[in-house]
């Protein structure tokens, strides 16, 4: 398997990569996003044939089809050590919970940093260090966050050989659970940057640095985002263990509800329907900062600035440029490089731009992707009717999820819902909605008050830049 960009794909300026290569690249050197050349389909037999298969062995069944410079037992041993009950809390790693017929809840948050962001990065962390080991290479990760990824990314690469991490998040913006979880994180690689600004001002930045050619050639520049193509892989499994979960039948058509931000989640929904699993519908749920849902529902991307990014009870979500929504253009357009790369000087140029009317729109329409918004209201009323309902308490981002699954919903095709994240890391949300704290793991005891260690840069790729350049990992 190869990978190309979403700007240059087909036209001999960048020539394909293999999996090793774009694993530590990030963000390809035109600016675009590496994706496969094709996606790995499984055939009816195939598909059938992974129904019986545990979580390391389906994750090894998709990632194989992905990742296949890196020898069979060398990748079947990194997922063996991923994903274990230790770490997860279960050898399911992502089960399934029936709240009534046709209607569940994938938890995939069970992960040490309580976030479905757990079942990515811990991968991650460890094809990193093996790539690495291999190439006696040395990498700079350089990360946004908008609440969940970066303490993901941090847990899972603190104290990993050959790796030190820069992550950039919105101060003030997060949740005191998910700021305490990175800032009080004491390892000697890991740096935590708070930037005067939103989270987007965050991923600018950290998209402007990954396209300094020079830059990124000097200090070994490697990302942990979702611009990171093995995390989605990686994502793309849990969508069929949710499938096999909550059917019985091979050619059962389920729908999916996304919470989306930066559009990573519901795009590894799209992948896995691309490789045959039979999804009838991908909602993408989004709060109060609705681009996707505008684009979904008319075609028009419209970015918004900084002062139109709303803070939400659902942070992970404030983000108005979702990166991820590239690849999925890509696709739309039939893997058109030209027209993706013009679109994306639209967006740089005049904010955005409208499908409506052309082939592309027409193609939107017909890709089986429908999508909502939920209010902070929205979010209250959910979360109290799933915990007197059925007995279950969800996270904020999780709840807008289950509100826009509803409504979207069609009758008698079983919905999922995926989880965003445990509500321990929203309690002052959960407070508002039930009256009372969430349940916390006795580890997280007394986070908030842990010493907090960080530092705080204006929103300025210069500012940033000199910190990188001063404490990057040689």
């Amino acid at each position: 398997m190869r990978y190309v960009s979403t700007r240059s794909a087909g036209f001999g300026l960048l020539p394909p990569q293999p999996f090793s290569t774009i694993l530590l690249e990030g963000l390809a050197p035109d600016g675009g996003l590496a994706v496969p050349e094709n996606y790995a389909r499984f055939t009816p037999a195939e598909l059938a044939a992974l129904r019986p298969l545990d979580y390391r062995q389906l994750a090894f069944a998709v990632l194989s089809r992905y990742a296949d410079d890196i020898p069979a037992a060398d990748l079947q041993a990194i997922i063996d050590r991923t994903y274990t009950a230790a770490t997860f809390g279960s050898d399911e790693i992502a089960p399934l919970l029936a709240l009534e017929p046709n209607l569940f809840l994938l938890r995939v948050s069970n992960g040490p940093t309580l976030a479905f962001k757990d079942i990515a990065l811990q991968l991650l962390a460890n094809l990193f260090e093996y790539v690495l080991a291999k190439q006696h290479a040395t990498l700079n990760i350089l990360g946004a966050t908008s609440g969940d990824t970066g303490s993901s990314a941090e847990l899972a690469m603190r104290g990993k050989r050959g790796l030190s991490v820069f992550m950039l998040s919105p101060k003030g913006k997060m949740s005191p659970f998910q700021t305490a979880q990175m800032y009080s994180l004491t390892d000697a690689n890991i740096f935590n940057i708070a930037i005067d600004g939103v989270f987007d001002d965050c991923q600018d930045i950290v998209k402007s640095l990954a396209g300094d050619a020079a830059f990124k050639r000097q200090f070994h520049i490697g990302a942990v985002n979702s611009i990171n193509w093995a995390r989605i892989a990686a994502q793309v499994v849990y969508y069929f263990k949710g499938y096999f979960a909550a059917t019985s039948r091979d050619d059962e058509q389920v729908s999916f509800a996304v919470p989306s931000g930066n559009f990573g989640n519901v795009l590894a929904g799209h992948v896995a329907r691309q490789m045959g699993l039979p999804i009838r519908r991908l909602i993408v749920a989004t709060n109060e900062n609705d681009v996707l849902d505008e684009f979904f529902r008319s075609g028009r991307y419209r970015v918004r600035r900084a002062a139109e990014t709303l803070q939400t009870s659902s942070p992970s979500m404030d983000i108005s440029k979702a990166s991820n929504f590239e690849r999925f253009v890509f696709d739309l357009t039939d893997r058109d490089a030209v027209a993706v790369a013009a679109l994306w000087r639209d967006v740089e140029a005049r904010g955005g731009f409208d499908l409506a009317g052309t082939p592309f729109g027409r193609r939107l329409r017909d890709a089986g992707f429908v999508s909502g918004r939920s209010t902070h209201a929205d979010r209250l009323k959910t979360i109290r009717m799933l915990a007197e309902r059925y007995d279950v308490v969800v996270d904020p981002h999780t709840a807008d999820g289950v509100k826009v699954g509803l409504e979207r919903r069609e009758a008698g095709v079983p919905l999922i819902c995926i989880e965003t994240a445990l509500p321990a890391k929203f309690s002052t949300t959960i407070r508002e909605a039930l009256g009372y704290e969430p349940k916390r793991p006795p580890a997280y005891e007394g986070l908030e008050a842990l010493p907090q260690r960080f530092v705080t840069l204006p929103a300025d790729v210069a500012a940033v830049k000199s910190f990188v350049a001063r404490h990057a990992h040689a």
